[in-house]
């Protein structure tokens, strides 16, 4: 095994790099997996960083089970750092014989250094489909990702967009602080059915603590002055990854979501992004929108 350090905490954690997935947006790094940590729903867990000069894999330990840190809720991509992550992996899970392991979320890209890491210390895996994320590869310009998702789609786009406007005033992006945030949480509440009770207190500060330590970002939809709708999620130097979103129940009625989704994404287009990432979840109308599925991988058994 290579000499490796291992930690209890965050500190020699990289906050960027080259992690084992490309495009996996801040999911790897510490400045989003530290901030997931301190609102872990297992407090009885323990916190592992293992880490070389140049890579890097943080687990989760339980009483008798190992996984990465980053509960799947929250997290949407899991893949370690660096280039010699399979012998970094399998010296930290060395130490945790007999314990069962689940390693999820995972891009096939980082898959195989896993199942390399694993085979150095004979554990038996199985790796099967899991989730999946819906990724939108951005072209050139606004007309040509409207051109590509084909007419019927394209139509509504357009109709939503100019009723939304007619009924609202002229949309615009606008990137904001914690007064957006504030607006952002409060229209989840207001929300409907299952959503309006997911902004609890925690998760609220939860969010907060993604943009004041973690590099996310809300923008606004903003019509005349009014907020009708609300992106939460990161930009990256060539990607926006969508974590979740909220609008104005009593605009419903005028298709908010989008009007918000498709200004985002010409926003980002604007701005020389080269993909546009909806994360997980199956919802159909990312994929109507010019979206493919990304597979995600779990991969599981028992430390012998």
């Amino acid at each position: 095994m290579i000499p490796l350090n291992i930690a209890s905490d965050w500190t020699h954690f990289p906050t960027e790099g080259e992690p084992t997935a490309p495009r996996t947006g801040p999911f790897p790094f510490k400045p989003f997996l530290e901030t997931v940590w301190k609102h872990r729903t297992d407090p009885t867990s323990e916190l592992v960083v293992a880490t070389t000069k140049d890579s890097a894999v943080a687990l989760a330990v339980s009483e008798d089970l190992v996984q990465f840190a980053g509960e799947p809720e929250l997290t949407d991509y899991h893949s370690p750092i660096g280039n010699n992550t399979a012998d970094l992996l399998a010296s930290a899970l060395s130490e945790h014989q007999g314990k069962t392991f689940r390693f999820d979320s995972l891009p096939r890209e980082a898959t195989a250094g896993v199942v390399l890491a694993l085979d150095k210390i004979g554990a038996h895996s199985t790796l099967t489909e899991h989730e999946e994320t819906a990724v939108l590869d951005l072209p050139q310009t606004f007309d040509e990702w409207l051109m590509g998702i084909g007419k019927k789609e394209r139509h509504e786009v357009r109709r939503k967009r100019r009723r939304f406007e007619a009924e609202f005033g002229p949309a615009s992006i606008v990137p904001g602080g914690n007064n957006a945030l504030a607006t952002f949480c409060s229209m989840h509440r207001e929300s409907e059915g299952e959503k309006g009770s997911f902004m609890t207190g925690s998760m609220e500060q939860f969010f907060s603590d993604l943009m004041e330590n973690a590099g996310a970002v809300v923008h606004a939809l903003v019509c005349e002055g009014r907020t009708l709708a609300t992106a939460f999620g990161w930009e990256t130097e060539d990607g926006y990854y969508f974590y979740n979103s909220a609008f104005d129940s009593t605009a419903a009625f005028a298709s908010p979501g989008v009007v918000l989704f498709s200004s985002m994404i010409e926003m980002e287009i604007q701005r020389g992004a080269k993909v546009f990432d909806f994360l997980k979840g199956d919802e159909s109308y990312k994929f109507r929108h010019g979206a493919k599925a990304r597979q995600l991988f779990v991969i599981e058994g028992q430390i012998p």
